[in-house]
């Protein structure tokens, strides 16, 4: 394609009115104090470098150049010096995309968003689009991953000149309401990266879920009946004549012990030294 734009080198003047902006343009954002420089660069010394356009129907298409655009409207030019290509739609796409992305002050949401437009222009893996664009496969899918965040999200970065690694960081936090809290706490506060990092460690550290108490699981009751079986052993032994019984209905297990009264208390003949006797009496409570 860019063989054959080579090639196409006339520059005609084109008046500024007939020329719409590319479709495809991903940037969003330009800086109104640039655009003033540029503008008075412009006037002061002429338009440097002539802009791109393509021949639609009723006029021209921006293929790039918006910026010099712009700043011509500023100081009132009539015309633009413009090179004129004979391109379609996604070749011109294509361009105004490549452009943009070869600019240091491209935002990180919109370089985000026009190398996925490229992906799909090219219609290519994303290891052959970041062949092409000069990138390392894992850059390319983090500049990716920066479109996972809200628009909220993406305003607040965008507006506090936050960077894309301010970004990034943002994105380990699950939840919505999460990132754009943070988002604006980092904003507020004017956290530099190493800054955010430790913030964000700690969020994530508080939203660990809390060790639960272990729990002693019974996985067989008969290690508890035979516990008791060995609690009556040792009552009987004692001669307290102890039964258990053991019944079971829909609902639950029941174990009970019974022991005769005549057996729960000693009974024995007086004692000679009646103070040192302990006084029971007839009416003790049963020990169970």
């Amino acid at each position: 394609m860019f063989d054959i734009l080579k090639k196409q080198n006339t520059v005609e003047n084109i008046p500024v009115e007939l020329i719409i902006p590319n479709r495809f343009q991903p940037r969003r954002i330009f800086d109104d104090a640039e655009l003033l420089t540029l503008a008075e660069s412009i006037r002061e010394n002429g338009l440097i470098q002539p802009i791109s356009v393509r021949k639609i129907k009723g006029g021209f298409e921006l293929i790039a150049g918006e910026r010099r655009l712009r700043a011509c409207k500023l100081i009132g030019r009539q015309k633009i010096e413009a090179i004129v290509y004979d391109i379609g739609d996604k070749d011109s796409a294509v361009w105004a995309l490549i452009e943009n992305l070869q600019r240091s002050d491209l935002g990180p949401f919109d370089e985000a968003e026009a190398i996925a437009k490229l992906i799909a222009a090219w219609s290519v893996p994303r290891e052959e689009a970041a062949k092409r664009l000069g990138l390392a496969p894992s850059t390319l899918s983090n500049k990716l991953r920066l479109l996972k965040l809200e628009p909220e999200v993406r305003r607040i970065v965008t507006d506090n000149s936050l960077t894309e690694r301010h970004a990034r960081e943002l994105l380990r936090i699950e939840s919505s309401k999460g990132r754009e809290e943070a988002a604006k706490h980092i904003a507020a506060k004017s956290l530099n990266v190493s800054e955010t990092e430790r913030y964000i460690d700690k969020l994530l550290e508080n939203e660990k879920p809390k060790p639960k108490a272990a729990k002693y699981i019974v996985k067989d009751l008969r290690l508890f009946i035979n516990t008791f079986e060995h609690a009556v052993e040792v009552m009987n032994s004692a001669g307290l004549c102890a039964v258990s019984t053991v019944t079971e209905s829909e609902e639950k297990i029941t174990y009970s012990v019974s022991i005769p009264k005549s057996k729960a208390f000693r009974t024995s003949a007086k004692p000679a030294d009646d103070s040192a006797a302990p006084v029971r009496s007839a009416s003790a409570p049963s020990v169970i």
